[in-house]
């Protein structure tokens, strides 16, 4: 028989491996991610369809992620950008030559799958729209991904955006410049 200390240092690897492999798939997928989306907008005067790239290397610590999150219920919007700007980058979004800086990378379970949240430091786009809205105030990009547990990938993204926090301290969109870009993931190619 085994003695005590031995016993005890089974139960905890044994319990270690199990929060592990639970924690793991817990998550949309690996990181670093890239992703390729079609994106397509419909405003008043157009339809726009194009592609749009994410890069996650990361997500954010769970001190940052605490610290935005605080200053975004205490403080709204006003406080949230800064506290936002002053993170690492953790990842890119992209549409042409255009790119912003993710500063915002979170993970949630969503149903039988994930969602993934991210907030971009700057706007990555303006599409027009309504001149008497201006752009004053617009200073986030904001993707909310999808992932269906099957591959499939789905979200929206506003090119500009303000946000408010969620129930669960997580930024939503509060108003944004524009219609939402539907994104979607691209279908495999046979």
């Amino acid at each position: 028989m085994k003695d005590p200390m031995s016993r005890l240092w089974c139960v905890a690897s044994a319990a270690a491996l199990v929060v592990c492999a639970a924690g793991r798939g817990a998550t949309a997928a690996t990181y670093p991610l890239t992703l390729t989306l079609d994106a397509q907008v419909k405003t008043a005067n157009a339809n726009v369809t194009s592609s749009v790239t994410i890069h996650v290397d990361r997500l954010m610590e769970e001190s940052r992620r605490a610290r935005v999150a605080d200053a975004l219920k205490r403080g709204g919007y006003p406080n949230f950008l800064p506290a936002l700007r002053a993170l690492p980058r953790v990842g890119t979004i992209a549409v042409g030559s255009r790119t912003v800086d993710i500063k915002y990378a979170r993970e949630l379970p969503d149903g039988d799958g994930n969602r993934l949240v991210l907030v971009g430091d700057r706007p990555l786009f303006f599409l027009g729209g309504d001149p008497a809205k201006g752009h004053e105030g617009y200073q986030l990009t904001v993707v909310d991904l999808r992932f269906d547990g099957r591959g499939g990938v789905t979200g929206t993204m506003a090119g500009a955006a303000k946000v408010k926090p969620a129930p669960d301290s997580t930024p939503v969109i509060d108003d944004y410049a524009e219609a939402p870009v539907q994104l979607t993931s691209r279908a495999a190619k046979p």
